[in-house]
């Protein structure tokens, strides 16, 4: 019998959400992962995962992971419900002024899709491992801290020319006129990981655990259970900037998660009561 050559020009990729978990879990037992897949699964393309985190499409998200702790955050888009508790957390916890801001919630919209219109997106600074706006201070300011990894402010060399405003992909900056520099995120460093807490306010605020913190070098971690699994893609945000952002993204649906989180629970903050 002959069969029709194959030509791999004419193959078009379906991404790797056709993959089943049983599927996954085989490849994963090998020390690869599913980079891409052609033509219903005709053709799979695998890469190596071994010491490595990966996005749904094959693209490395950490090569390795520099420090310990390896502070991160995983954000489940689907338990986000707006109550901006996270964010009412943040301000009061960091004392951030009514026209800044360290952490928001984006809504993205769907139109013509009668089972979900609207969709909640926190974002914050995302504590890159190749920071854009370190490089682009012109005066040192800014900086990733050699040890924890969170990339900092040092207010009084801040010269507020606003150029790592510019530079962050994320928008995760604003010009704090009270403190004369710019302000952002340090995953509440100074507030309550310095002192001994191992939440940042908002995550710890957060009633549905749509955001998780933790410790990204630790397999016992929750923070990187979700970021390994996979029962459910993971991404980043403008993952072709290549800063090595340690905020990952996935939908997170509650069975799910369960199953990943292996019954462990989330432990609520009220700010409001602390």
């Amino acid at each position: 019998m002959k069969y029709p050559k194959l030509s791999l020009d004419k193959l078009i990729n379906e991404g790797t959400g056709s993959v089943t978990v049983q599927e996954r879990r085989k490849f994963l037992k090998l020390g690869l992962s599913i980079a891409g897949v052609y033509a219903g699964g005709t053709i799979l393309s695998l890469t190596s995962v071994i010491g490595k985190a990966q996005a749904s499409g094959g693209g490395v998200f950490v090569e390795k992971y520099p420090y310990n702790p390896h502070y991160s955050m995983v954000i489940r888009q689907s338990l986000c419900i707006d109550c901006e508790k996270c964010v009412d957390a943040c301000n009061m916890t960091n004392h951030v002024p009514e026209y800044g801001y360290r952490t928001r919630i984006l809504t993205k919209k769907y139109t013509g899709k009668l089972d979900k219109q609207v969709e909640f997106i926190p974002v914050l600074c995302n504590q890159c491992n190749k920071p854009a706006c370190v490089r682009a201070c012109p005066t040192k300011a800014t900086y990733k801290d050699p040890v924890t990894g969170i990339v900092l402010m040092e207010n009084k060399k801040c010269i507020g020319c606003k150029t790592c405003i510019l530079a962050c992909p994320y928008d995760a900056r604003y010009f704090n006129v009270e403190k004369r520099a710019v302000d952002k995120c340090d995953f509440c460093w100074d507030k309550r990981l310095s002192q001994g807490e191992t939440e940042t306010g908002c995550s710890a605020a957060c009633p549905t655990g749509s955001r998780t913190f933790g410790n990204l070098t630790d397999p016992e971690n929750i923070v990187y259970k979700l970021v390994h699994q996979l029962e459910e893609q993971v991404w980043v945000i403008r993952p072709a900037d290549d800063t090595k952002p340690n905020i990952f993204y996935m939908k997170g649906n509650m069975r799910s998660v369960d199953n990943i989180l292996n019954e462990q629970k989330f432990k609520y903050f009220d700010p409001n009561k602390s």
